[in-house]
């Protein structure tokens, strides 16, 4: 039964993803270089700790969500690393979104150490955490994965298992790069319309009626109509995927036309000084 957790990264994300964790039987242990995250998590009966060590040290699970690789290069090696804290039979749960490479790497490590290890990486916005309806994408043992389900159920709507270990990370590419791709095309729609002489809630309302129609289209092409750019998903965040998805898809032999386009349009974003924006700032790159 899993009832002590450890949950390390508090970002955009990872802060809901744990404030909903607080409404289970769970005992939770959270840390973030940031105080402040921390601190609020604590108001909601999570306990802190001062370390990555100390949030792993005899738990019965740790959910790991970073994403940059700075973070993640902090966090697991030396003494007050999270993985030093891990005890053999503690299930690690990677839900960040790093390249292959770092995944496989975290997998080896969690096998030399004899935990049980689990690529989960989550798909969603800030919304999607704070209301619980996350999609998970699993890679590993099923048993394991079906072991988890009910402390994944707190945050996620979705929990789909794809593979092995890799093959969680590998889908999630292929989710950045689809994601990306239809942000750019509904703001390239968006612009020309409203070139043409229409009103951007009119595109959006012949958009969601055919076979165009999305979630992604509906909800981020409101907040476009709005001039509502808060940040729900990074666009900086974004970016930094697409960039891994390049890279694999060049160690692959692949080309992908529309993907370098599309990061060409991001990197305008950043340059621009939109990276702390949600990620449909990118229409601004093309209303210039």
């Amino acid at each position: 039964m899993i009832k002590e957790i450890g949950f390390i990264g508090l970002g955009t994300v990872g802060q809901h993803m744990a404030a909903n964790l607080t409404k289970g039987s769970f005992n939770l242990t959270v840390y973030d270089r940031n105080p402040a995250a921390v601190a609020e998590l604590v108001k909601l009966g999570a306990r802190a700790a001062a370390t990555p060590f100390e949030a792993t040290k005899g738990r019965d699970m740790v959910i790991v969500i970073v994403s940059a690789p700075d973070e993640t290069q902090v966090i697991f090696p030396g003494a007050d690393g999270a993985l030093a804290g891990l005890d053999p039979g503690t299930v690690l749960v990677d839900m960040g979104t790093h390249s292959l490479e770092t995944t496989m790497e975290l997998a080896d490590q969690a096998a030399q150490r004899r935990l049980l290890f689990l690529d989960a990486p989550v798909w969603g916005t800030k919304e999607h955490a704070a209301n619980g309806l996350l999609t998970i994408l699993a890679g590993g043992d099923s048993s394991l994965i079906s072991r988890c389900r009910e402390t994944f159920a707190f945050f996620g709507l979705n929990i789909i298992h794809v593979g092995d270990v890799g093959d969680a990370t590998k889908m999630k590419f292929v989710v950045n790069l689809v994601q990306a791709e239809l942000m750019v095309a509904l703001s390239e729609g968006l612009v020309l319309g409203e070139k043409l002489g229409f009103k951007a809630d009119k595109i959006l309302e012949v958009l969601d009626s055919g076979g165009v129609a999305s979630p992604l289209f509906h909800a981020k092409g409101r907040s476009i109509s709005r001039g509502d750019f808060s940040r729900n998903l990074a666009l900086k965040y974004v970016q930094d995927q697409l960039l891994l998805v390049q890279e694999d898809a060049s160690q692959s032999g692949l080309k992908l036309p529309v993907a370098d386009a599309v990061v060409g349009v991001f990197a305008q974003a950043i340059k621009d000084g939109r990276g702390e924006e949600d990620f449909s700032a990118v229409v601004k790159v093309l209303r210039k």
